[in-house]
């Protein structure tokens, strides 16, 4: 197994964009390419850095008010392809499908929503689907995926890029997918007691 594995490529989709910039810029400048979705692809756009729309990799536009963007075979094919797996290699050949290095999301805000005394519409709508699914898939593919599952992981993943470039090791890797099914379980565990009326 290489367990050193360069970042080539980039899917960034949060919700908090603040203390963002400088991951995009350092990231840039250790030759990594951008894929993104609305408002994050405007944000890193105005930083001045080239990024890919999701739209442009899948050939679909963002559907039904932004309840589906990202997921797609082209972006989970890129993130959940095993690098060593030849069988993948073909396949994700066949179908022109990227490989994502790295994802960088954080959820829609449920828990901060149920707290505003939103209406119940407006709280299903904070149940995040695609952020969810990419930070599961990256963490389950942590062998090449390095995942950044929410804005509290921001500096650390600072600290490794200004430490070690856009290089990580495996135990790096799977250090940020145990952070990231940390994250998924308190949101799940958040959206049950919701349902369940605590």
């Amino acid at each position: 197994m290489a367990a050193t594995k360069r970042i080539k490529r980039a899917l960034v989709s949060v919700y908090h964009k603040d203390g963002l910039d400088e991951i995009l810029k350092k990231l840039h400048r250790e030759g990594v390419s951008f894929v993104s979705t609305g408002g994050t692809q405007k944000f890193i756009e105005e930083l001045g850095l080239p990024c890919d729309a999701v739209e442009d990799l899948t050939g679909y536009p963002s559907i039904l008010g932004g309840r589906v963007k990202t997921l797609h075979p082209k972006v989970f094919g890129g993130i959940l392809t095993r690098r060593d797996n030849e069988g993948d290699q073909v396949q994700i050949a066949q179908y022109e499908i990227p490989e994502i290095d790295l994802v960088i999301v954080d959820l829609y805000p449920f828990e901060e929503t149920v707290a505003s005394g939103a209406e119940e519409q407006a709280i299903i709508e904070k149940i995040d689907i695609g952020g969810i699914s990419l930070i599961r898939a990256s963490a389950k593919n942590f062998k090449d995926v390095v995942i950044v599952a929410s804005k509290s992981q921001y500096q650390p993943f600072m600290k490794l890029l200004n430490e070690k470039g856009a290089e990580t090791t495996i135990e790096e890797r799977k250090w940020f997918a145990k952070e990231a099914f940390a994250v998924s379980s308190g949101y799940d565990t958040a959206i049950f007691n919701y349902f369940d009326g605590r």
